[in-house]
């Protein structure tokens, strides 16, 4: 109407004229009303105090309108009772498009704050993706969860927050990085003196690969941000740890680990128990139909990051001058590189996926439920008993309830942290569990262990990370699809 256009012409002038009004990119008409019939609220201008202009005002809307929005071309989410249409930024999120379609039409307030350290900047972001807020009469989150328990766990942030459980310790991070170097060093100098001998050889995978592990674990440090102050320092030191040190692509881990921290063991949004088209882990287990569709758009390479290419190609380069002179190049590819691939990366393999999974298999796997933060990570994450090597065996991911709540805390807190989370389950009925080592070992039973080894291996060969630099993200990580579902108890 004339009305409306005038109306969008006089906003447009207005943020033209003032600098630090807070930015309204579009108005949003056709959204439904509430149920007062009230399709907007007028708010005050909040970005400096100085502007005196009001502020565009929002469209109001219902959790009911809300939730309908919750497709790839269409996705809302909410935080802090604003809603935002992130459809058109989905493709350009740092931590990947299908985090924030996984949470389209639903509150995303705790997993947003968890997820990132530089809240300033990344409101900046937020801004221009301003859609409207929910009606007062609506609550802050979903109808069906527990507002006093999505309270109290936001109460229990700020007390660590100003316990300052979110400071980092930086000797302890620079001792574990020494420790991965030394193991490296060492490495070098044992067959620089002792020769290139099998018995030689089979000694320094044993020491690469306690140095690898450990490298997994610091790069898991870093892509969580949680060692620096400045996300991109972290950013930068991951490519480094990973890339240069590891021979992996932090793109495909961080696209994969991000959906795996937001709707950790919901089928098929969590890919760490989406293991292939004839499993899949827990007691809820989906059947499947075979559907490779390898279409052209599969594995046409329409997208090169040259950057993640150098710094993996940067491991193979470090590689060949530490060991080519001892084993020569004909030697060092079939000798030590078959021993590298095939014993290093087997041992390593059944370490870090026991690590990971311990934790998370023998736990709660279903459906989408759209639960609560705390409750979504409770049942589907339990802990390992704490001791020095249980910490230096698991680099403290046997504190994963306490991890997957706060990613962004530093290891060396968990411990810390660990009473009052419990406190805080034992106080909304959510059991909180806690076994030994060996236990939690145990509950993997036997196929799924040989099964997360198999898929790790082959998800670490070489030129599946290769290929993987180059066309992700444009390879289909699910080709399969659901056919139907059973309830099979383990």
């Amino acid at each position: 109407s004339q009305e409306n256009q005038d109306r969008q012409r006089s906003v447009r002038l207005g943020m033209s004229s003032f600098s630090g009004c807070e930015e309204i990119t579009r108005l949003k008409t056709n959204g439904k009303p509430v149920a007062n019939g009230r399709g907007e609220i007028s708010v005050k201008q909040e970005a400096n105090g100085k502007c005196g202009v009001p502020r565009k005002s929002l469209n109001m809307y219902s959790w009911q309108e809300i939730q309908k929005h919750n497709q790839k071309a269409d996705q809302w989410l909410v935080i802090n009772r604003k809603v935002y249409d992130v459809t058109a930024w989905a493709n350009k999120h740092p931590g990947g498009s299908r985090v924030l379609n996984h949470y389209a039409g639903e509150d995303a307030t705790d997993v947003f704050r968890a997820m990132h350290l530089d809240l300033d900047i990344v409101k900046l972001y937020l801004k221009p993706l301003l859609i409207g807020e929910l009606a007062p009469e609506e609550p802050s989150q979903e109808r069906h969860k527990s507002s006093q328990l999505v309270e109290d766990v936001r109460e229990l942030r700020r007390t660590l927050e100003a316990m300052n459980m979110f400071k980092v310790n930086p000797v302890f991070f620079f001792l574990h990085f020494a420790q991965i170097l030394i193991l490296e060093t060492l490495a070098w100098l044992i067959v620089w003196h002792f020769g290139s001998g099998w018995p030689v050889t089979i000694f320094i995978s044993f020491l690469l690969t306690i140095s690898q592990v450990q490298c997994f674990f610091l790069q898991h440090d870093l892509g969580h941000t949680s060692i620096f102050p400045k996300s991109k320092w972290s950013r930068l030191m991951q490519k480094v740890v990973m890339g240069h040190l590891k021979g992996l692509s932090t793109c495909w881990w961080n696209h994969r680990h991000f959906q795996h921290h937001v709707k950790t063991n919901i089928y098929p949004k969590d890919p760490d128990i989406n293991t292939g088209p004839l499993f899949v882990n827990g007691y809820l287990k989906p059947a499947q139909v075979w559907e490779m569709k390898l279409c052209p758009g599969h594995l046409t390479v329409n997208y090169f990051s040259l950057q993640e290419f150098a710094w993996v190609s940067s491991f193979y380069i470090r590689y060949f001058i530490m060991f080519g002179p001892f084993y020569g190049i004909f030697g060092t590819i079939l000798s030590h590189h078959f021993l590298f691939l095939f014993s290093e990366r087997f041992l390593e393999s059944p370490w870090v996926a026991y690590v990971t999974q311990m934790s998370h298999v023998p736990m709660r796997i279903s459906k989408e439920e759209n639960r609560d933060w705390l409750s979504t990570q409770v049942l589907a994450t339990c802990n390992v008993e704490q001791s020095f090597f249980n910490d230096w065996f698991t680099g403290h991911l046997n504190f994963q309830i306490e991890h997957h709540l706060f990613p962004t805390m530093p290891r060396h807190n968990y411990h810390k942290v660990a009473p009052l989370v419990r406190s805080l389950c034992a106080k909304h009925g959510l059991q909180y569990v806690n076994k030994p080592l060996l236990s939690a070992h145990s509950s993997h039973f036997p196929l799924t262990a040989c099964l997360h080894t198999i898929h790790w291996l082959v998800n670490h060969l070489p030129i599946s990370y290769l290929l993987r630099d180059i066309c992700m993200p444009s390879m289909d990580m699910r080709p399969f699809r659901e056919h139907q579902q059973c309830n099979v108890k383990k």
